[in-house]
């Protein structure tokens, strides 16, 4: 069904008149423009007990307390709890019986006309939806796109006021609460890279369905979350890491996956300009990579998701079907080293031009954009049917691209890992898949034990009835 999009006036003027809703408005970094829409409507007495800014840094701590960086979620946190604390200390004898709180608070910075740089920043709602109930959150991390500081700030406004709206009438359906964050805006305007859901309104909400659900309505391109299901902010992550990132299916994660990675990661660690403290490790999943006939199993999502925190792996979601599209991401967010580990079968993917017909320099401009910044790719050997090994030192590729090929592989762009266990390179996780829905035990034999134990437990991956 065909959503319907409300616009922001209507939304502001919505909250205004309805007279439960009571709440507190305060904005750092980029006027006051939540609070705008809801005195430009008219009726805002009946939303809002206070509104303010301060934008002063010895203001701003005597009143949230001193943080390491102003925008930022530690400092989202403080404004939302003290405004929070305050509006129910004063407030809640005279209203509280008819009212439901909210405050909500933004913390930003808008694009930087002297340095050219993009703005970013923190949005959050702390909210009731009925009196006496305890409070529920939903915290948010924007990339913001504007040109100019004044752009930046409309958005803000419009997004303010569909976070709030969304919180009060969206709650009970959060992926369409998610989605309706973008009314009124595009993504040319800002990204949401980061979302997360809590408290009581929220209580059946997997934030890590939310976090695909970014990437899959076109909210961001790329979302991260770690072992424990903690979703993260990538720029906040990746900020001076050298990254090495595994892209497969993991359905499920098998030997071959688990020790490609290990070894890569060793490979990569012995680099003289790469400080193992400084390394971070991703298991990238694709859209491409969870589809079926463009249809996203959610369940099946969630599998391959469980067995990989359970294994310590953080978790990166992406729509870059291209490696080189992976790369720029990477590159935007790190200036360390960046690594790709892949099987032959995926280098071999690489080379073929069919996947960069619509850049008008074709296979050599999106090789200028993967193999830069000291990019290198750990490519594991695959079996040939004669038992004999092909490494990225005997691949063939097509006549015109060997030089081409020759220059990755003489100038170190390209590594064997040739440190991968040979037994466990007739591994087909297809097959793995198959033979645990037939109830074939084979499995067990090519899956690690902590896999094993996961799948077992939770009897994941089987077959839909």
């Amino acid at each position: 069904m065909e959503r319907i999009l409300l616009d922001t006036h209507h939304k502001a003027l919505t909250l205004n008149k309805d007279r439960k809703t009571y709440g507190t408005i305060a904005e750092i970094g980029a006027g006051q423009e939540t609070a705008r829409w809801f005195f430009k409507v008219g009726s805002a007495a009946g939303s809002i007990a206070k509104t303010m800014s301060a934008y002063d840094m010895q203001y701003s701590d005597s009143i949230y307390g001193t943080c390491d960086r102003y925008v930022s979620r530690e400092r989202l946190h403080s404004m939302l709890e003290t405004e929070y604390n305050l509006l129910s200390q004063r407030l809640d004898e005279k209203r509280c019986a008819e009212s439901v709180f909210f405050v909500f608070a933004n913390t930003v910075a808008t694009f930087n006309y002297s340095r050219n740089q993009a703005g970013h920043g923190w949005l959050g709602i702390q909210f009731q939806t009925q009196p006496h109930e305890a409070i529920s959150a939903i915290h948010l991390h924007v990339v913001l796109k504007g040109s100019s500081s004044r752009q930046d700030q409309e958005t803000l406004g419009i997004l303010g006021v569909n976070l709030i709206y969304g919180a009060y009438y969206q709650h009970q359906e959060p992926v369409e609460l998610l989605r309706s964050l973008m009314d009124g805006l595009s993504s040319d305007k800002l990204e949401i890279d980061m979302v997360d859901f809590s408290g009581t309104a929220f209580d059946s909400v997997d934030n890590r369905i939310m976090a695909l659900q970014l990437v899959q309505h076109g909210l961001t391109h790329v979302t991260m979350f770690q072992p424990e299901g903690k979703l993260v902010q990538p720029a906040e992550v990746l900020f001076k890491k050298a990254v090495l990132v595994e892209r497969s299916r993991f359905c499920p994660p098998t030997k071959l996956t688990i020790n490609l990675l290990d070894n890569a990661y060793e490979a990569f660690c012995s680099e003289t300009n790469v400080d193992t403290d400084d390394v971070i490790v991703f298991s990238e999943m694709t859209l491409q990579n969870l589809s079926d006939n463009d249809d996203i199993n959610i369940e099946d999502f969630l599998h391959r998701v469980d067995i990989l925190c359970a294994l310590g792996k953080n978790v990166m979601i992406s729509n870059f079907a291209e490696y080189y599209r992976l790369a720029q991401f990477l590159f935007k967010q790190t200036s360390k080293p960046v690594a790709l580990a892949m099987g032959v079968p995926s280098l071999q993917e690489i080379f073929k031009e069919k996947y960069y017909e619509h850049l008008d320099g074709g296979i050599l401009e999106s090789f200028g954009l993967l193999f830069r910044n000291d990019m290198r790719l750990y490519v594991c050997p695959a079996l040939e049917e004669d038992g004999s090994l092909l490494t990225v030192d005997n691949l063939k590729v097509e006549n015109h691209l060997q030089f081409l090929y020759r220059h990755l592989l003489q100038n170190g762009f390209l590594h064997n890992l040739d440190t991968v266990d040979r037994n466990y390179l007739t591994i087909d996780s297809n097959k793995v898949l198959g033979q645990i829905r037939c109830g074939d035990a084979a499995w067990q034999n090519l899956v690690p034990p902590a896999v094993i134990n996961i799948i077992k437990r939770k009897a994941l991956f089987q077959r839909d009835e």
